[in-house]
């Protein structure tokens, strides 16, 4: 099997339970980190599949590496290489797409239950679940473009997922693993701090307590979004 093609963005956000998944799987896969000066890969032709990773810039900022990572989204949609964006990855996917990303209706920051949609689309994607706890961590959300089939919301973003053929988009960080979780825990910007209080956003002792309850069913959860992801695989 040919590898699987990673984009990281910030070298504090990497694949965690993805690599960890993948690995236990035997499933080759190679990461590029454009924070530690890492250029992405100039083609997906090489890749069996594509994961883009989260980052706390806005997908909307003028940055080289984000509009390099919606060439690729691209260069996979067309090519049949199945695409698996998480957060900022997912919004990526949206503005690959045509589609807007816009400041959430509120932040969500830390566990937050998801409700998904009825429908064959969000059971293959989802099992069959009706609602699951994931972990949340953004000030903005995507629009859905044309073509999408929209999976999932929250009470306090409408847009959590959308699939288009082979591809996933999620506003929600299923590669969350303990270790990424104790860093983002110890969170200390200002930003987070000026939403603190809001009833969409925890606290990093809430985070780490309510992790007790909900990290092994979101894994278990991201290991079935994985698995359906990769059924698509170029071999």
């Amino acid at each position: 099997m040919k590898p699987v093609l990673i984009l990281q963005h910030l070298t504090q956000d990497g694949p965690a339970y993805l690599g960890h998944w993948l690995h236990d799987r035997s499933v080759p896969f190679e990461v590029f980190n454009t924070q530690a000066g890492e250029a992405f890969p100039a083609q997906v032709g090489g890749y069996s599949a594509l994961a883009v990773l989260g980052g706390e810039m806005s997908a909307n900022d003028p940055l080289p590496a984000l509009r390099e990572a919606e060439r690729l989204i691209l260069q996979a949609l067309d090519s049949g290489v199945p695409v698996l964006g998480h957060c900022l990855g997912g919004q990526l996917m949206a503005r690959a797409l045509g589609a807007r990303v816009v400041d959430s209706p509120r932040p969500e920051i830390g566990w937050q239950r998801l409700r998904i949609r009825s429908g064959a689309e969000a059971r293959t994607w989802f099992g069959e679940r009706e609602e699951a706890w994931v972990f949340q961590w953004h000030y903005e959300a995507f629009e859905l473009p044309a073509g999408a089939i929209e999976l999932a919301h929250s009470e306090a973003c409408p847009h959590q997922s959308f699939a288009i053929g082979p591809h996933l988009a999620i506003q929600f960080h299923v590669e969350l693993d303990e270790a990424k979780l104790h860093a983002w825990a110890g969170a200390d910007d200002r930003r987070f701090k000026a939403v603190l209080g809001e009833p969409s956003v925890q606290s990093g002792t809430e985070m780490l307590r309510d992790a007790q309850h909900h990290l092994s069913g979101q894994q278990a959860l991201a290991a079935h979004i994985y698995s359906r992801w990769l059924s698509s695989a170029c071999a």
